[in-house]
């Protein structure tokens, strides 16, 4: 079976040296590669370059990517081709547009007239004690994947925080409908920790609880293999 994977997080670049990113380790996206690699199965893992990654070996493909738009782009050339998508990149949801400071803002009577400006310098200046940032909503990856591939098996991942297990697993359900996809791995940010991982991992007919990420990429695996 052909498993692609994505993990780690992606970084929307301001200028050419500061960026809007997360703190996505990809620890998770490594355990689960791990086991579909160890079971001999062929992983293409797109991720970034500072997230965890298997050790190289013949099975395992890496695809880096940095932002949105080139995680995208990698997305759309890998998916025809596999038999899995596993989601669990976290994905910027906005990207920089522009950047300015308060005297241009004064100046300016419609804001919206900005959204079309970009900045040209290398490095922005940091002379002004205040700037504003202009962003725009990225494009929701997941929901164009069946697009793309209509019989490819889709595993999303949704990430609340400070929620009741009923509201997340509701979510996750929504998202199972709104994105086509097999299974939701629902999380809450509050119940990940250096030694716990819980999750509800959700289908249309069936709820399953994981309390690490060894749990988490098992109940993965067991998921998408058992029609194989």
């Amino acid at each position: 079976m052909k498993i692609l994977i994505t993990s780690g997080g992606t970084t929307e670049a301001i200028d050419a040296v500061r960026g809007i990113t997360n703190h996505s380790t990809g620890k998770l996206g490594k355990k689960i590669a791990e086991t579909f690699l160890n079971q001999g199965h062929q992983v293409t893992l797109i991720t970034s370059k500072e997230a965890l990654k298997p050790q190289p070996q013949p099975l395992l493909n890496l695809n880096i990517v940095t932002c949105v738009a080139d995680l995208q782009d990698a997305l759309k050339k890998n998916v025809p081709n596999h038999d899995v998508l596993i989601h669990a990149m976290a994905v910027s949801d906005y990207t920089p547009v522009y950047m300015t400071d308060l005297d241009e803002l004064r100046q300016v009577s419609d804001l919206d007239q900005l959204l079309d400006k970009s900045n040209s310098e290398k490095k922005i200046t940091s002379q002004a004690d205040c700037q504003v940032l202009f962003l725009r909503k990225t494009p929701k990856l997941i929901s164009q994947v069946k697009q793309w591939h209509p019989e490819i098996r889709l595993i999303g991942f949704k990430l609340l925080v400070n929620v009741s297990k009923e509201t997340l697993i509701r979510v996750a359900r929504d998202s199972l409908v709104q994105n086509k996809s097999d299974l939701i791995v629902a999380n809450d940010l509050n119940q990940i920790t250096k030694d716990q991982h819980k999750a509800f991992l959700v289908g249309p007919d069936f709820l399953y609880e994981a309390n690490s990420k060894k749990d988490i990429a098992q109940l993965i695996y067991k998921e998408v293999t058992k029609h194989d």
